[in-house]
């Protein structure tokens, strides 16, 4: 990856949509049953919306640019090479982000665990808790 397009996913974090912000919301920190996402990540030339790299999950974000023939191939072509390096590639519209956003969060949930299921985690002990 290049320092060209490192520098653009900072970017991209920066200025990221409102469909985007709302899932990231979800997505951040563990929420969403314990899998670690990541936001606009570089991933060989190309920067994809959020990943979960456990799950070998890539969640796409689309606006209504990409109902135009170039940017379909382009799409095509780039979620190609991605299902190549092991990636399941998920699209959803803006729309369903905003007015959606539980069944999306299925959706995603849904494919984590047929990717990935989880498996038990044992509370952590809070901090200052020692044992006697």
């Amino acid at each position: 990856m290049s320092m060209k397009t490192m520098i653009y996913a900072r970017q991209l974090r920066k200025r990221m949509t409102v469909a985007e912000k709302n899932l990231w919301l979800m997505l951040r920190q563990r929420r969403l049953r314990g899998y670690h996402f990541r936001k606009q990540a570089p991933l060989g030339q190309y920067i994809v919306d959020f990943i979960c790299h456990e799950a070998k999950i890539i969640i796409e974000i689309d606006g209504g640019q990409h109902n135009e023939d170039r940017v379909i191939i382009e799409d095509q072509k780039r979620t190609r090479w991605l299902n190549e390096q092991g990636y399941i590639v998920q699209r959803f519209w803006n729309n369903e982000i905003i007015g959606q956003l539980d069944a999306v969060l299925n959706v995603i949930l849904e494919l984590c665990n047929k990717r990935c299921p989880p498996i038990l985690s044992f509370p952590h002990k809070k901090r200052g808790e020692g044992t006697i």
